[in-house]
């Protein structure tokens, strides 16, 4: 989405949002997903878009970890 003037709104659309080769945006697939697999999606989706796509892996990995030890909680009645 560009403003008005024409360059990219880095508030509601930073050009690595819609830099996925299929034009679909993260959030039109997260935005059906709980919090923290969600967030695993987004990470991964666009991990190599901002120069840091070990940190971003990363961060996946700590929201999918962190919805697995959910899982294993209500697993055991915590």
């Amino acid at each position: 989405m560009k403003t008005e003037s024409g360059s990219n709104d880095p508030v509601n659309h930073p050009s690595h949002y819609n830099s996925h080769p299929s034009g679909i945006e993260a959030i039109q697939i997260t935005k059906h997903c709980c919090f923290c697999i969600g967030n695993a999606i987004k990470y991964i989706w666009r991990h190599d878009k901002k120069g840091k796509p070990i940190e971003d892996l990363r961060k996946a990995i700590f929201y999918l970890e962190t919805k697995i030890k959910m899982y294993e909680e209500e697993k055991s009645g915590r």
